[in-house]
């Protein structure tokens, strides 16, 4: 369990995040392609320094992971890992489902993470062994009793590739074919915690796009895994599962072949 100060950072983290995304969400900002062809634009730099301004001054002994401006006190045992901007593409075509988000990795392990969409103002912030909150209450996944009842969610199919494709589209086949959404990103992890979304599977995921979603799922009952059921932790390969009720997990490693 995290102490109640790390919890308050963390909020005070996705507080200044928003205040610097909010101004330029739908607005003019400028943006451009990294070298692996995503894309970053200003909002994700503005969010990310103002997030590490507060650590560099509060938690100087802490190391930071930033995807914008990478990282500081490497060696440390305590990590904040911070994604200003889960979802840019989302932020560039003005749709509110992309996401700020923040976790605590201890020893390698995501023991604290948040979930923020600062535009509508929705935020999950969910603790390994103490619960998960939505706006300051207690979030709780769904129970899934059959695969085929089961909301299925990717941010898109394009992220697949070689064999990834046909174990996605193994699971896309077991679910309802009106049951499958695309786009959401960090979003669709939320969505899970609060009982809307049954399964996420996906697969190129980098440490700060997955660290904070661990805690937030896990913590309001859900489980994460990689693609071979295994905990997901700073060493993971990527390739993520994300599920309501851990009692479909069988079932979907076993569609995913």
């Amino acid at each position: 369990m995290q102490s109640s100060s790390d919890i308050a950072l963390a909020n005070r983290l996705a507080q200044a995040a928003g205040e610097a995304i909010r101004p330029l969400f739908r607005g003019e900002w400028s943006q451009e392609q990294k070298a692996d062809r995503s894309f970053v634009t200003e909002a994700d730099r503005a969010a990310e320094a103002a997030m590490r301004a507060i650590l560099e001054s509060e938690r100087a002994d802490d190391g930071i992971i930033g995807e914008e401006y990478g990282t500081r006190n490497e060696g440390s045992a305590r990590q904040w890992v911070l994604d200003p901007i889960d979802g840019t593409t989302s932020f560039i075509a003005g749709r509110p489902i992309f996401g700020t988000l923040i976790a605590l990795v201890q020893d390698g392990w995501p023991v604290l993470g948040v979930i923020d969409q600062p535009i509508t103002q929705e935020r999950w912030v969910g603790q390994i062994g103490n619960g998960t909150t939505f706006n300051g209450k207690p979030a709780h996944v769904a129970a899934c009793k059959d695969l085929s009842d089961a909301v299925l969610g990717t941010t898109t199919p394009h992220q697949f590739s070689g064999d990834d494709v046909d174990a996605f589209m193994g699971v896309a086949k077991a679910v309802a074919e009106r049951k499958i959404i695309y786009g959401g990103d960090c979003y669709n992890y939320g969505l899970v915690a609060s009982g809307h979304v049954d399964v996420v599977i996906e697969a190129g995921l980098k440490l700060h796009d997955y660290a904070a979603l661990v805690p937030v799922v896990e913590g309001a009952g859900g489980v994460m895994s990689d693609w071979l059921g295994n905990p997901l932790d700073a060493g993971s390969d990527g390739r993520v599962i994300a599920l309501g009720d851990a009692a479909r997990l069988e079932d979907v490693l076993e569609a995913m072949g």
